[in-house]
């Protein structure tokens, strides 16, 4: 007798119904394929709640559990007298953890080594695996797939921002179930794939330090912290020490400098600076300063602000309140690459308020964490040759026919240049910024253009390359992960 087909009723056998939800009940089933036996996650997991009493004078590690299937790792190690929940519980290398709150979120995964002897609040639950029935790490990939985390929001119960997993309903929900070698088959496949594109990275990485090492090499800049100010030759009638002075330094731990054959003097504990050479006023600023952090030894060095305008007055007045011109808020810059990655188009009357630029221009993000995170782009090809974004945006435009802006870009996007202007920054917490006047002051060396261009060229390869790298490197996640589902749901 063949089976009756419902358009709009969902037949459900009641031994088999875990939740009086509608939404539940339709999409339990998670469209796994019939290649495997289906069975419950309750079958191969079982509750561990190992309570422990936190004592103010042990040491305990904490861990987390990054959502989007991000895994359980280390999140410190804390003296009991600074934590505040003191009933908590133990968990132990290779048990399955999960977020209760977080799960509907992907926060889950395999205990790690590290995280062996770490505690939990109630808010994380720990099984313990029966390994003979289930790989620990093949559960952890039928959990990352898109259709699982679906299922753990639909069985999560709560208000907006705190839904909570039903634990009967993630213990009563099926999952395929293949023989123990043939879930290790499917995670050596899976983690093959996952090893190349992290060497992938790696390769990635390297290029990049290589970026900065060849530019540091090619201008004479120092390597390690790039260079530092010399101590400033002063006169003194308090007690001394005596120490002959150079314009350049004979090693770092000398105690003696040559200039001139002459002596001079200098307090013991006390740094004196001219006051025209005094950034800011802060120790760290006044004892060196930025002025010399990009000093090269063989090109001469000048102010930023000497060579380039900072923050110009941009006008739309040739256009039309009606014409377009590009929009560029923060997010349309990309970290990794210092590229303008979107375009948007925006009306001229709808610029106010904005920061405005010119074709060309340089923009650089000037507020935390955007400025520390790289985002900085030279913008061409804008709408009808004007843009507008951010309000937290530096804007750098060149007259100098014998600068090349992509140069300067690279010197900006420099880890110890992003680094250092932190020192500067003003405003509140969670709201600092750059303030132009470091800009202004930034000293960087400047070569011949044609050694510029040349720079820029080496380096733009490089880029190039990194950015295959890591395309291939997420190809083979993506794949490592199709070719996994391919196999439970087909």
């Amino acid at each position: 007798m063949p089976e009756n087909v419902y358009t709009y009723l969902k037949f459900v056998i009641y031994r088999e119904l875990e939740n009086w939800s509608v939404q539940y009940s339709i999409n339990s089933n998670l469209n796994f394929g019939r290649k495997f036996e289906l069975k419950k996650i309750g079958s191969f997991l079982t509750r561990n709640k190992t309570a422990v009493t936190v004592e103010d004078y042990v040491s305990y590690k904490r861990v987390t559990i990054k959502t989007n299937n991000g895994g359980c790792c280390l999140r410190d190690e804390l003296s009991g007298k600074l934590i505040g929940t003191k009933q908590q519980f133990v968990i132990s290398q290779g048990q399955f953890i999960l977020s209760k709150i977080d799960a509907r979120n992907g926060a889950m995964g395999v205990v790690p080594s590290e995280c062996d002897k770490a505690i939990i609040t109630g808010n994380f639950w720990t099984f313990d695996v029966n390994e003979k029935l289930i790989d620990s790490h093949y559960l952890s990939l039928v959990t990352t797939t898109k259709a699982f985390v679906d299922f753990a929001e639909k069985a999560s119960n709560g208000t907006t921002n705190r839904h909570y997993l039903q634990e009967p309903l993630f213990l009563s929900q099926k999952i395929p179930l293949p023989t123990i070698e043939e879930q290790r088959t499917l995670v050596s496949a899976f983690n093959d794939k996952i090893s190349h594109s992290e060497a992938l990275e790696l390769q990635a990485a390297q290029v990049e330090q290589d970026i900065e090492d060849y530019l540091l090499s090619e201008l004479g800049i120092k390597q390690k912290g790039y260079t530092q100010a010399e101590p400033t030759a002063t006169v003194a009638s308090e007690p001394q020490m005596e120490y002959v002075v150079s314009n350049r330094q004979l090693e770092d731990s000398a105690d003696t400098y040559h200039w001139r054959d002459e002596i001079k003097k200098e307090y013991k504990y006390l740094k004196f600076v001219r006051f025209k050479d005094v950034i800011e006023w802060g120790y760290d600023r006044m004892v060196g300063g930025n002025n010399k952090l990009l000093h090269s030894t063989i090109y001469p060095n000048y102010k930023l602000g000497q060579l380039l305008d900072i923050n110009p007055t941009t006008s739309f007045s040739n256009l039309d309140g009606s014409d377009e011109i590009s929009f560029i808020p923060m997010e349309c810059i990309s970290d990794k690459y210092g590229e303008w990655k979107e375009k948007r188009i925006c009306k001229v009357s709808s610029s106010k308020g904005y920061t405005k630029f010119s074709d060309g221009d340089l923009i650089w993000a000037r507020i935390t964490p955007c400025m520390q995170n790289g985002k900085s782009a030279i913008v061409y090809g804008l709408e009808n040759g004007y843009g507008c974004g951010s309000t937290e945006f530096h804007v750098i435009r060149n007259h100098n026919e014998d600068l090349n802006l992509r140069y300067i870009h690279l010197l900006l996007r420099l880890p110890e240049v992003l680094k250092d202007a932190m020192k500067s920054f003003t405003g509140s917490a969670g709201q600092q910024r750059v303030p132009k006047s470091y800009l202004e002051q930034l000293t960087v060396p400047v070569p011949s253009l044609n050694i510029q261009s040349t720079i820029v060229e080496h380096i733009n390869k490089q880029k190039e390359q990194i950015k295959q790298l890591r395309l291939q490197a997420e190809n083979l996640r993506k794949e490592a992960l199709v070719e996994f589902e391919k196999e439970i749901f087909e």
